[in-house]
């Protein structure tokens, strides 16, 4: 596939007119063109079902040893375009200096910076310009957007170790990324006993005892130590539900807690917080009970100073731009975060064009000069890590 210099600009923008909303149209269309562009370049791809049409992406690029690997991990899934869009929504325009598009910014620009430098290494490689010391992987992951499957999937395959050196190409504002909140999801249910709304005290308001509880929770994470890096523990109630009539005392209500925690409190602590919760809620509403579910689990992930990759991907930027990159924490949960946290791999880290102030709005766009940035950074990170032999 021959291309100017391998333009992930060009590029980006054709992955952009891709659909590949999540839910909605999946990753299967998107999946098929990067397995096309990689395998144009002569390069082969492993393939692995997810879920029904919907599979992850590898290539891979040998060096003199196995591992570790620097790997490249995009997810290829979008959310879904919603409303509000001046233009269509996966038109894929540039005006302005600016790629518009769903998936523009999170994080089309960012997969096409990953397969343009595979690619371009790749062409070295072949014509014996570079030789590679350590190995090139490209992972493209589908469910990023939803439940995080492709991920967890692609370490249950192997195709990610705890030794490898692992950067996703999220929006970052031109910053290196390496922490995570940690992120604990419940559904909490209260049962109480029905009766006519005008004799309350003959039944037992399950409502009334959620309250109790999303109260305490409230409390407990509101005093929670504070992190030098990550900031504040915050709890969300997103979705509550209960009772059938206005006039009837209900006897069920189940609320989700999305609590985003950083150390030291951890999820066996936030259980803590819950069970308490659920018994507070009984003390002051007699007659009703409580239980609850983890339905998420993901453990805070720390910026690790000492790291390898932290230390070749901020000399590849300042190399680019002559600016020190600035190391902060990434707001959500990513590819890389499950990594770190699955695997205890401290070489996890996240940077990529865009900001993620664009992220799931209509009208998103990444500027284009950021893309050929990004693109300029990991050809660095690449000859500097892989190419040469480096007291690393």
């Amino acid at each position: 596939m021959e291309r100017k210099r391998w333009d992930a600009v060009e590029l980006a923008q054709e992955l952009v007119r891709i659909e590949s909303t999540n839910p909605g149209r999946f990753e299967g269309e998107v999946s098929r063109f990067v397995r096309r562009y990689l395998e144009e370049a002569g390069i082969c791809c492993d393939v692995a079902e997810v879920m029904p049409k919907r599979c992850n992406v590898r290539a891979v690029l040998p060096g003199k040893v196995t591992h570790p690997a620097l790997v490249f991990i995009c997810h290829m899934d979008t959310v879904v375009e919603g409303s509000g869009w001046e233009d269509e929504a996966f038109s894929g325009q540039i005006r302005e200096g600016k790629l518009w598009g769903r998936g523009s910014c999170d994080m089309k620009g960012g997969l096409a910076c990953a397969l343009s430098v595979f690619a371009e290494t790749a062409a070295g490689v072949k014509d014996g310009t570079l030789e590679l010391e350590y190995p090139l992987v490209f992972v493209g992951t589908v469910d990023e957007e939803g439940d995080m499957r492709g991920v967890e999937r692609a370490v249950a395959n192997g195709w990610v170790s705890a030794e490898d050196w692992v950067v996703d190409m999220e929006p970052t504002d031109g910053r290196i990324q390496m922490a995570h909140k940690g992120r604990t999801w419940f559904e909490v249910e209260m049962q109480g006993v029905t009766a006519h709304a005008s004799m309350p005290e003959t039944g037992a308001d399950a409502i009334a005892g959620m309250a109790s509880v999303i109260t305490y929770i409230r409390k407990k994470i509101e005093e929670c130590p504070v992190h030098p890096e990550l900031g504040r523990s915050t709890v969300t109630f997103g979705q509550i539900r209960g009772g059938y009539s206005p006039y009837v005392v209900p006897d069920q209500c189940m609320v989700t807690v999305d609590m985003r925690l950083v150390p030291p409190v951890d999820t066996k602590k936030a259980e803590e917080f819950v069970s308490e919760a659920i018994e507070y809620g009984v003390q002051h509403v007699p007659g009703v009970s409580g239980s609850f579910r983890i339905t998420g689990d993901r453990p805070f992930i720390e910026t690790n100073r000492d790291s390898v990759l932290l230390r070749e991907l901020k000399c590849a930027v300042h190399e680019v731009t002559g600016k020190t990159a600035e190391i902060t924490p990434f707001p959500g949960y990513t590819d890389t975060a499950v990594i770190a946290g699955t695997l205890k791999n401290r070489e996890c880290m996240s940077y990529g064009p865009g900001s993620l102030n664009q992220a799931h709005k209509p009208n998103e766009f990444v500027i284009t000069t950021e893309i050929d940035r990004c693109q300029e950074v990991f050809c660095g990170l690449v000859r500097n890590m892989l190419t040469t032999k480096r007291a690393l």
